[in-house]
């Protein structure tokens, strides 16, 4: 099946040009400047950009990840794909082994049938002053043993394991993540910035929500965020909702990492494109007010109610970013992080027609996922 997109705003990784796209058999065969060749389906003007690449979201529409209920799952996909999420990694959070494991294997028959594109391990290796919304009496200090029996369940899906490098064993088991091609990502941590190095130096290459359960920048003492934002092999995960970083120190982040490193993510729980109330995260209580997810028990921010289509929106209306940059932010650079961007991640011809059709305001107006709409425009 052929179809052309035409009179569109196309958002490539070389710029936005008036044109138009073809695509066959789900992938991107053809972009053009200008008037289409052939008669097409007409966007009237409005934006196509990449569709998003979420690789950290615990749940939405009332459904959440560590629940490790099938259809909850599905329809947690399903609520962030109509939001342009076209490529989404689910996020479990601290929790007994047994747990975890039967959560993964849950999760892993979901990536079989392509509705998710991996599971992120974000604990239990985490530190007990920087656990926000974890259990603190689940915390653990890395396991080998444990850590391959959790990649065993998840049955090669599994592609992120957020970890504190300053834990015992944690340097032994960023090795086995990055032997196994798992990403790991330092997070929830208390480590000094040589401790951080060290962790990037055993493989880490991502920062998990970056600012968030870290210690801040200090001009004696820099941390861990100074160390990540300085090395080139780490992308940095930013959470903008307006709440979880100003966006002054979103900018600083993004200026210093450049959109090729910054990966713009939601940390997204059950309250995304819901209301106000009470909902679980895991075994934690959280409870939502005006938008704002708190954990019952504490106060600690406890997630998102961000949707990705919102974080692009932001990137380009609060903090300044062109439309390039953020497409790259939101898509290519975290399919990059999941060893996708050969796939997936930007318009590009030979790809898969992952895309988000956007109206003036950036509002998504449609979403297609390999080539079939799945919010028609």
């Amino acid at each position: 099946m052929s179809v052309t997109l035409s009179d569109a705003r196309v958002v490539t990784p070389d710029g936005v040009h008036d044109g138009w796209l073809t695509i066959e058999d789900g992938r991107i065969t053809h972009i053009g400047r200008g008037r289409a060749p052939r008669d097409g389906f007409g966007l009237g003007g409005r934006t196509v950009v990449p569709g998003f690449v979420d690789i950290h979201s615990h749940g939405g529409a009332g459904g959440s990840f560590p629940d490790g209920d099938p259809a909850s799952a599905a329809e947690v996909a399903a609520f962030h794909l109509g939001c342009g999420t076209t490529t989404l990694v689910a996020s479990l959070v601290t929790a007994a082994p047994d747990t975890l494991t039967r959560a993964a294997a849950t999760l892993a028959d979901l990536c079989e049938q392509g509705l998710i594109a991996g599971i992120h391990f974000e604990g239990p290796y985490i530190a007990r002053s920087r656990c926000g919304a974890h259990e603190p009496t689940l915390l653990r200090e890395p396991d080998r043993a444990e850590f391959r029996a959790l990649v065993k369940a998840g049955r090669g899906h599994v592609r992120m394991l957020t970890i504190a490098p300053e834990l015992p064993n944690a340097l032994d088991v960023i090795r086995d993540a990055a032997a196994e091609g798992i990403v790991a990502a330092l997070g929830h941590s208390d480590a000094t910035y040589e401790q951080t190095l060290e962790g990037i130096e055993a493989g880490a290459s991502v920062a998990t929500h970056l600012y968030n359960a870290m210690p801040s920048l200090g001009h004696r003492a820099p941390g861990p965020i100074a160390a990540l934002l300085q090395d080139e092999r780490v992308t940095v995960e930013l959470i903008n909702d307006g709440v979880h970083v100003h966006p002054a120190m979103l900018r600083l982040a993004m200026d210093a990492a450049g959109a090729d490193r910054t990966a713009l993510i939601t940390d997204a729980m059950a309250a995304a494109g819901m209301g106000d109330g009470r909902y679980p995260l895991g075994p934690m209580t959280v409870d939502v007010k005006d938008g704002v997810a708190r954990l019952a028990e504490g106060g600690s921010i406890a997630g998102s109610t961000l949707t990705m289509d919102v974080a692009f929106r932001r990137t380009v209306r609060e903090v300044g970013r062109s439309l390039v940059d953020a497409a790259r932010m939101a898509s290519l650079t975290p399919a990059r992080v999941l060893g996708l961007d050969g796939e997936a991640g930007s318009i590009t011809v030979g790809k898969y027609a992952d895309l988000v059709v956007l109206d003036d305001d950036l509002n998504v107006a449609g979403v297609m996922r390999r080539g079939a709409w799945v919010r028609h425009p």
